[in-house]
Formats: structure tokens, sequence, C-alpha cells
């Protein structure tokens, strides 16, 4: 299962053409090209299943909400998808966009509640050990470079110390893991493949923030 040429030359056609009148026009063309997406994502979500438990799966909307943007184009040039773990004990979720360009994957917690973030620091700051265990082993390295991505604060969340030795991963506002893609590697016979074994390098990541984010400090479960 790939992602076709067709399908992608579509959507660069639509970012091209982002009007309502050309969409109707290409309606034929955007449906193919759907029923490709939907397919390219059931198997990737079948190669998950083989090694996780995936509770839903959503496939986002073509159509953009223009209510509160300054961009009034009416459609996203891309496709993407969300995976999301089983219940509260599997924490975190996997994410797929593809857009010409710009596709990229991520997983982890990105915009976590107030409460999963102060717990996620509290742990930090009493050990980062395990946490910096992650962002060292190879399979991370290769495939997200050893870093999060995403917002953090200026400086130390209230109540934390400014001069605290992680507090470059205190002050963080999510904990997301990115890796890009060029449109070649989309378009790849064994693209949903190397998403597999991305997605793979992320459970020692996804099985530690489960730990913290199903007990309380004292390493007592809160489920």
């Amino acid at each position: 299962m790939q992602f076709n040429k067709s399908s992608f030359q579509f959507l660069k056609d639509l970012k091209k053409n982002n009007n309502r009148d050309w969409f109707a026009e290409q309606k034929p063309r955007f449906i193919e090209a759907q029923d490709n997406a939907k397919a390219l994502y059931a198997s990737i979500r079948k190669n998950l299943e083989e090694h996780d438990e995936i509770e839903k799966f959503k496939l986002f909307r073509i159509y953009r909400d223009v209510r509160f943007s300054k961009d009034k184009t009416p459609y996203k040039p891309h496709f993407a998808g969300s995976f999301s773990r089983l219940g509260k004990h599997l924490r975190g979720g996997y994410f797929l966009r593809i857009r010409p360009g710009e596709s990229f994957l991520a997983g982890g917690f990105w915009e976590p509640n107030k409460e999963d973030l102060f717990r996620i620091r509290k742990e930090i700051e009493i050990d980062a050990s395990e946490m910096r265990a992650i962002l060292d082993d190879k399979n991370y390295q290769k495939y997200f470079g050893g870093k999060f991505d995403g917002d953090e604060l200026k400086t130390a969340p209230k109540g934390f110390d400014k001069e605290h030795p992680d507090i470059d991963l205190i002050r963080k506002k999510g904990y997301i893991a990115v890796r890009n893609f060029t449109d070649a590697e989309v378009l790849d016979p064994d693209f949903i493949n190397e998403v597999d074994r991305t997605f793979k390098a992320l459970r020692p990541f996804f099985n530690y923030m489960s730990d913290v984010l199903t007990t309380n400090l004292n390493g007592e479960s809160i489920i």
C-alpha cells in the first residue's frame, strides 16, 4: 500500500487552486485521492496494532473552518490523521500529515491539560534521568534527533527553580517528537513501513509517560 503520485499531484494542484469552483470541478480527483489516503491510513493503523493498542483513528476533514482565520482559503492542501492509544492506561497519540513539501509525523503530548503538565514537570524536577535516557536512545536519536519539539516558556514555570539543571525540559509546554519527510520519501513504496518503524521508536517515551501520568509522586496508581 502506498500514496499514489496522482493523489500527491492533486494536493499540489489544490494548493495552487484553493477555491470552491476549482474544487467542485475536480471533485472526482478529490474522492480518488481521499480513498487512497483512507486506505493508506488504514494500513498504518493495521501495522500499529501489531505492536500497540489503538482505540480510535481520525482522518481530518479537508474543509477549513475559516470563521476566525485571516486565511480564507476553503481547503487544506493535505491529508492528516491521528491515532489514539487505548484507554487511560496507555497515554500518548500518533499523528501523520501528508502535504507536498511539508509532510511530517509526530507523537506525544501536545498541549496537555494543566494537571498532566504539572505532573510531568514534577517528575522531571525530581529525577530526569529516565527522560534523558529516552532522548539519548539510539532509535529516538535516529528518528527524532534526540529532542522534543513544540512551544516552551522563556523562564521557569511558577513554583519551579529557574536554575534547575533540567529546566530545559521543565519549561516545555508539551512533549512532542517530530519527524519530517521529503516528497520522495512519502511516495516511496516502503513509506508506511518507515512510518511504522518511526512510531515504534516512540514506545519507550510512551511507556515512561504512561507510568508517570497514571501514578502520583509516590508511584501509587491514580486510575
